[in-house]
């Protein structure tokens, strides 16, 4: 079975063309924060700030899960505004442009896992 996955808004698109479509349209709005949840119960957070973001993957709710990185950033970056309100910073190493993570979520959608050239933590 090929896994399929959800907006936390319940939305359900075709393609990994139209998630990302969905994630620019929300950011846009100023809706910073998105969760996607798979058939197979994983989850796909993306927080950003418009110009950075985390993307984390989780196999369950208790995984501490993995994420995406800038190895050889320095500083930190705030402005990542989660649905609840909260003002986070990250530092900027455990963050990745946002077009980058936007290549990285449509990859994850489409193969299941991360690229290969992606830099990535595994948190577990």
């Amino acid at each position: 079975m090929i896994e399929s996955w959800t907006l936390d808004d319940g939305t359900a698109p075709a393609s990994p063309a139209a998630v990302l479509a969905l994630l620019r349209e929300r950011i846009a709005d100023g809706q910073l924060e998105t969760l996607l949840t798979s058939s197979r119960g994983r989850s796909l957070a993306v927080i950003t700030n418009t110009e950075r973001a985390m993307v984390m993957l989780l196999d369950d709710e208790s995984d501490p899960g993995e994420h995406a990185v800038t190895l050889e950033a320095a500083g930190s970056s705030g402005g990542f505004v989660l649905a609840n309100g909260q003002n986070d910073e990250y530092p900027d190493k455990d963050t990745v442009p946002l077009t980058e993570a936007l290549r990285i979520i449509s990859h994850i959608l489409a193969a299941g896992a991360p690229p290969a050239d992606a830099a990535w933590s595994i948190d577990r």
